[in-house]
């Protein structure tokens, strides 16, 4: 079926960026768009008048976290010194012998609870996607149970994954005194990896291509340089793109320059694995950030010299004091900045938004981070990161990945009067401003509403779960913490 969506403004793209089209069409038939432009004079099967909306290519959220991160709520305004803002340290590691209750990547196979804590966490994982406009999302590293989980959920919501199986050769767990320490398993890793590749074999192209493998050494600092080169080696004999969280954390920088001499980034360029199809996970503690001191730093011109990709996560990194220093640095040495949500909320705009006040802020320049260059590694960074010419744009011959985006804030002011609609998106838009989500040529969202999909009801599913978590703490906190003291109240609890 062809159908022609018409409307006010229309992100187009002519073969090199975004343009912006006024009164304009967007046609696409199959799973491909035919044509995008002021007027197209052949026949259609059907008409969505979208009035005075935006209409712009799909979000690509490149750093994925399956999950309603219910711990995550644990390190609001509260966390450890001792981790450095690391937020995955305070909440994903607990206590050795011991496992965070409620989370699927931690229940055996067999636990009675397992099916459903994984079927929650998936459709929890790309629904929130999905209402918020996400057509492609990349998983940063579950393990293969969490994977075929959240690929169930593709096939019934529609929505473009890339999954694969993380591995590791060896995890942080909590020592016995509260603390940190790393447990070494070089030889799991290698098998691990070997069940990421037979995953991507099988699986790649999967539900008429909306399944794409990748491969993810979760952390630099937790995989041996023998993990990485095979990793590399499988990548092109696969040709598939990596992952990994790397720069991302001061104890990772550390560990990585006490044991191999040489920061994250050169030990990635020794491997030989720096390429635009690496997505560097945050890649904010790079050994140019003055905050690391650390002298001689080449670190942005190596990633530049290789237009290495990065999913800059802003709203997850500020919370926990954190930013990119600086955008304009990075993109200025030839770095491709692609964004992700990684936790909570996964909501594109407010991280366009974010990353763009956040970089005006440390470039100390408000022309810095536009919102053109904010919403550019919102689509076309991240179809760079993977190596997609086929993505993060309206164009003939693209796949017709279309979002259509409504200003009049939910019945609100919140706009006002809209002259730039990128600027206007950027600036006042809300996740909760995509009107209708389409995939692959198939209509995945109108007017708001996710076919087939009781959210009053996913919500509930997901508090239930997170109550659950959160009384629970005790059992796995390294330091034997309830929540409450873990995350003190906001205010004292009033009680009669």
């Amino acid at each position: 079926m062809r159908t022609l969506i018409k409307a006010k403004w229309i992100v187009a793209n002519d073969g090199r960026s975004h343009t912006l089209l006024k009164d304009g069409v967007v046609v696409y038939e199959g799973k491909h768009i035919l044509y995008v432009g002021n007027a197209f004079d052949g026949s259609v099967d059907r008409t969505i008048d979208a009035g005075n909306k935006l209409v712009c290519p799909g979000f690509i959220d490149t750093h994925v976290h399956s999950g309603h991160r219910a711990s995550h709520r644990l390190i609001s305004d509260a966390g450890r010194p001792l981790y450095f803002g690391q937020p995955f340290l305070e909440i994903s590691v607990p206590k050795e012998g011991r496992v965070v209750s409620g989370d699927p990547r931690y229940l055996k196979p067999g636990d009675a609870t397992l099916n459903a804590a994984l079927e929650l966490n998936a459709m929890f994982t790309v629904v929130e996607l999905l209402r918020n406009g996400v057509t492609t999302f990349v998983e940063f590293g579950s393990q293969e149970s969490v994977q075929l989980a959240l690929m169930k959920q593709i096939e019934r919501f529609g929505t473009r994954g890339y999954l694969g199986p993380g591995y590791d050769s060896g995890r942080w767990v909590g020592d016995r005194n509260g603390g940190l320490k790393r447990v070494h398993d070089p030889e799991g890793g290698l098998r691990s990896l070997d069940t990421a590749v037979a995953f991507v074999r099988k699986y790649e192209g999967a539900l008429d291509d909306r399944i794409r493998g990748i491969l993810v050494p979760r952390e630099v600092e937790t995989s041996t340089v023998e993990l990485l080169e095979k990793t590399l080696a499988f990548a092109d004999e696969l040709k598939v793109p990596m992952a990994t969280h790397a720069a991302y954390s001061v104890l990772e920088f550390h560990d990585i320059v006490r044991e191999h001499q040489m920061t994250p980034i050169e030990l990635l360029d020794k491997i030989g694995m720096l390429r635009t199809t690496l997505n560097i996970g945050h890649g904010n503690f790079i050994a140019d950030n003055s905050n690391l001191n650390y002298s001689g730093a080449r670190d942005l011109e190596l990633m530049g010299t290789h237009q290495c990709s990065i999913s800059h996560c802003p709203i997850n990194i500020a919370r926990r004091a954190r930013t990119l220093d600086n955008w304009q640095r990075y993109r200025d040495a030839g770095i491709n900045i692609s964004i992700g949500s990684d936790t909570y909320p996964r909501d594109m705009i407010m991280n366009m938004r974010t990353a763009s006040l956040m970089g005006k802020i440390m470039g100390h320049d408000y022309y810095k981070a536009p919102a053109g260059e904010v919403f550019d590694a919102a689509t076309l960074g991240g179809a760079r990161s993977l190596g997609r010419n086929d993505l993060g744009k309206l164009a003939a011959g693209a796949l017709a990945d279309i979002l259509i985006i409504d200003f009049d804030g939910r019945q609100s002011l919140r706009y006002g009067p809209v002259r730039d609609p990128i600027k206007s998106l950027v600036e006042c838009g809300v996740g909760d401003d995509i009107d209708a989500v389409i995939v692959n040529g198939k209509l995945c969202m109108e007017n708001g509403v996710i076919p087939g999909l009781d959210i009053d009801d996913l919500r509930d599913q997901a508090q239930r779960s997170g109550e659950q978590i959160w009384s629970t703490v005790q059992d796995w906190d390294p330091r034997g913490r309830t929540a409450e003291e873990a995350s003190p109240w906001s205010f004292p609890l009033h009680s009669c």
